[in-house]
């Protein structure tokens, strides 16, 4: 059910390099242990720091399968979907071996791959091959690169894709829009290209601290009054733009609806996100829902029309202290945690397009925006923007967390691809039946058609941090994959269209007729 992935131009100078849920896209990885590290140490004051504490660090790139794959019959979705949720565990798990044998990396310099890279390519070969059979015993196409995907490479932390202390955090383009519908322009669908090797005894200081050691580190925060401004101006409106709103307004996730679930790229698998997720509208998400039980569930939504799950991944303020998850998968057993920060505000808004007239949602459309796992896939697919109140119009983060000044909040923003193929409510890399307008013209590639944009607006109460003898203080990180370092670049959103009572039709109606609605 997917489409041929089309190349596009991505220059970076237009487009934004950032990144929920979701969402990792499946078998992608970075393995990182922390050695002799301190995370959470209080001092005597009891002010809490996270030691940016030096590092020796081993880790593993993963070619991300799940970003190859481009078409996948309907008969075999649920099974290819449960193996990729198989590969991010796989890589998980070999990085709780990793970080729970330091002394034997210690005294054996081939310890790393033949302990641990050397079965986990043994493991990825056999869960890739259960994917081809998936795929052909229904009569799909398997396409034999795709074996050649199983084995990992050893990097060390500093050849990482994002978050390497990019003094502006990349360039804004206005929202978050890339003309290339997530994809990079050599045709690799996203795929980072693979860095050097570098053989896993050899010892690199790194400023980890954090998460129980897999970061943020003192390069992930940026003071935002010294970044220069980043945002770029929107498209002119054409005659044809239509330049309405809807809001819809869904509460903040005050009843803490959570789960460490992704229905949408790990279906039937719990714990497929490995890492915590707010959710606001529906409220009966999780790995097992269809499109009847969504349809049959109440919500948070005022308009009780809007039945949409809109989800993304929590917020931590880094304070040491205990979660009701510390000791549970996707929590704190993967390096989720401190305090879960719950929005302020969440602003849901539906915007519409400066270069024509949108058509109405499809009834269980599908789109996740930016990629969990920036970190090793590199930021083709990364879409998140970090800010403060009063900066917003001028500085967008994408590779780095904002340190407000006083008085000032956190905000994090979201704007989702606003071209649909017109078929397709999801695809087999949950990318390519989506696809981002053009930056400077504000027109959708061919063959895809203007749907309303859904924006997303969430403020945070945080405690400010500050960077002191290289340790962060009062650090704050979205949650992640543990092997993908909590970086800022990693933040993604979720998002499943559901509606009743006509109301995808009204949105678009809305929108189309210039007014301002909700």
């Amino acid at each position: 059910m997917g489409r041929n992935i089309r190349k596009r131009r991505s220059p970076l100078t237009v487009k934004v390099v950032a990144a929920s849920a979701a969402v990792a896209l499946g078998g992608g990885g970075l393995l990182y242990a922390q050695m002799n590290a301190s995370a959470h140490e209080s001092n005597n004051s009891a002010q809490n720091y996270t030691k940016a504490a030096s590092a020796t660090v081993a880790t593993i790139s993963c070619p991300d399968v799940g970003q190859k794959l481009t078409n996948v019959p309907a008969q075999a979705k649920m099974g290819v979907a449960r193996e990729l949720a198989n590969l991010d565990k796989q890589i998980t798990e070999a990085y709780s071996r990793l970080a729970s044998t330091r002394q034997a990396q210690a005294n054996d310099a081939n310890f790393v791959q033949n302990a641990i890279v050397g079965p986990l390519k043994e493991k990825r070969a056999a869960t890739i091959d259960r994917i081809r059979i998936d795929i052909t015993r229904v009569g799909g196409q398997f396409n034999s690169a795709l074996s050649q995907l199983a084995a990992c490479t050893t990097q060390t932390a500093n050849q990482t894709t994002a978050g390497q202390g990019n003094n502006n955090g990349g360039q804004n383009n206005n929202g978050g829009q890339n003309n290339n519908g997530g994809q990079n322009n050599n045709g690799n669908n996203g795929q980072a290209s693979a860095a050097p090797s570098a053989s896993a005894s050899t010892p690199v200081d790194v400023g980890a601290g954090g998460q129980a050691g897999n970061g943020p580190s003192a390069a992930d925060f940026v003071d935002i009054t010294k970044v220069a401004p980043n945002v770029l101006a929107k498209p002119q409106n054409t005659g044809q733009a239509s330049t309405g709103s809807f809001t819809t307004r869904c509460g903040t996730n005050q009843n803490k609806n959570h789960n460490t679930d992704n229905v949408i790229v790990a279906p039937g698998v719990t714990n497929g996100a490995h890492h915590e997720h707010d959710y606001v509208g529906n409220q009966k998400v999780n790995a097992f829902s269809t499109n009847d039980s969504l349809l049959a569930a109440p919500s948070s939504c005022q308009n009780q029309s809007d039945l949409s799950a809109y989800y993304w991944p929590v917020v931590r303020e880094q304070d040491g202290s205990q979660e009701f998850d510390a000791n549970a998968l996707g929590g704190g057993k993967e390096g989720n945690v401190g305090k879960i920060i719950t929005p302020v505000q969440a602003q849901i808004k539906y915007v519409g397009s400066p270069a024509s007239k949108v058509t109405a949602m499809p009834q269980f459309l599908r789109i996740i925006t930016g990629d969990a796992k920036t970190t090793t896939n590199g930021l083709a697919n990364a879409n998140a923007h970090w800010s403060c109140t009063g900066f917003e119009n001028k500085v967008q983060l994408t590779q780095q967390y904002p340190i407000c000044p006083q008085g000032s909040q956190v905000v994090r923003t979201f704007a989702f691809q606003s071209c649909w193929d017109g078929v397709n409510i999801d695809s087999a890399n949950h990318r390519t039946h989506v696809a981002f307008a053009d930056p400077a013209s504000g027109v959708c590639p061919n063959g895809f058609k203007a749907i309303p944009q859904l924006t997303m607006r969430l403020v945070y109460n945080l405690a400010q941090p500050s960077i002191v003898n290289g340790q962060v203080k009062n650090a704050y990180a979205v949650d992640g994959f543990p092997e993908q370092l909590h970086k800022a670049a990693t933040d993604h959103d979720d998002f499943i269209s559901v509606t009743k009572n006509n109301l995808a039709a009204k949105i678009a109606n809305c929108v189309n007729s210039g007014r301002k609605c909700q």
